[in-house]
C-alpha cells in the first residue's frame, strides 16, 4: 500500500521531519511516500493566503502521485487547506491532519485542546472544529504565539512553550487530550505527552494511521456528490445564441 502525504509549504527542513515521522506511524507493508512544495509556494502556511497559494500545486502532486500508484493521502499542514479541492481530483481518500487529529481526540476524550502557533491560527482552527463536527468537544485553541520556522530554529525554545500551554490546558481547560496544531510539532510529541501526563496528539502520525486504515479497507472518496470529479467545462463555451437558436 502506497500513502502520499504531501508538504503544503516549502520548507525543506519541514518535509523531511514529516517524513521521519509518517514513517514511523505506518506498519509492515506501507510504503510511505513523503514530498513536499517548491518556491515560490511559502516556506510555511500562516493564513488564508499562504493557503490559496500553495493550493494549486498540492492539487498537481496529489494526482502525480495517484497516477503512480498512491492510494491514499495525506495533506500534511493543519489548516487542511485545499481539502475539499483535493478529495475531488482523486479517488483514493485524503485525509487533512486537523480533521484526523480532531477525529483522534474525539474518540478518546470528551473535551480537548489544541496548542497552535500564532494567534492568527485560532479562529481557523475553531472554524475547522466546527466544520468537523468537533466543536463541541474543543476547550480551547492555546497559541504559543511562536512562527512556525520558529519550531526548526530553536526547538528547545519551543519545547518548553508548548509544555506551558499544555499543563495550562489540562489544568485550566480541564482538557482530557491535547492536540498539536502544526505538523512541524510532530517530533515533540511523545516527550510533551510524557512530560504533562496528558494524551498528547499529533496530526501527522493520526492522518498517516487513518489514510492507511481507509486504503486497507478499500474505501475512496464518494464522487456522487460534493467531491464528484471536476466538470469538463469545454462543452460550456457554446455561445447561448446558438443554443438558443429553434430547430429547422
Amino acid at each position: 500500500m502506497q500513502i502520499f502525504v504531501y508538504n503544503p509549504n516549502s520548507s525543506a527542513e519541514m518535509t523531511a521531519l514529516i517524513a521521519h515521522t509518517a514513517q514511523a506511524a505506518a506498519s509492515a507493508g506501507w510504503h510511505i511516500r513523503t514530498q513536499g512544495a517548491q518556491p515560490p509556494v511559502p516556506p510555511s502556511i500562516e493564513g488564508h493566503h499562504d493557503e490559496a497559494l500553495a493550493v494549486p500545486a498540492m492539487l498537481d502532486a496529489l494526482r502525480r502521485a495517484e497516477a503512480e500508484g498512491a492510494q491514499a493521502h495525506v495533506i500534511a499542514c493543519f489548516d487542511d487547506p485545499g481539502i475539499g479541492a483535493a478529495r475531488e481530483v482523486v479517488a483514493g481518500p485524503v485525509i487533512g491532519i486537523a480533521q484526523a487529529a480532531m477525529q483522534v481526540a474525539s474518540l478518546i476524550a470528551s473535551r480537548f485542546s489544541v496548542v497552535t502557533t500564532l494567534p492568527r491560527a485560532i479562529p481557523i482552527i475553531e472554524d475547522l472544529a466546527r466544520n468537523y463536527g468537533a466543536g463541541h468537544c474543543l476547550r480551547r485553541v492555546r497559541a504559543v504565539d511562536l512562527p512556525v520556522l520558529a519550531l526548526e530554529a530553536d526547538p528547545a525554545h519551543a519545547h518548553h512553550l508548548l509544555r506551558q500551554e499544555i499543563l495550562a490546558a489540562k489544568t485550566q481547560d480541564g482538557a482530557e487530550a491535547v492536540i498539536l496544531g502544526c505538523a512541524g510539532m510532530s517530533e515533540m510529541c511523545a516527550r510533551l505527552s510524557e512530560e504533562t501526563g496528558i494524551a498528547v496528539i499529533d496530526g501527522v502520525h493520526a492522518a498517516v494511521r487513518l489514510a492507511g486504515a481507509l486504503a486497507g479497507g478499500g474505501y475512496q472518496t464518494a464522487k456522487t456528490g460534493a467531491y464528484a470529479w471536476p466538470r469538463d467545462k469545454s462543452h460550456d463555451l457554446t455561445p447561448v445564441a446558438q443554443l438558443r437558436r429553434p430547430a429547422g
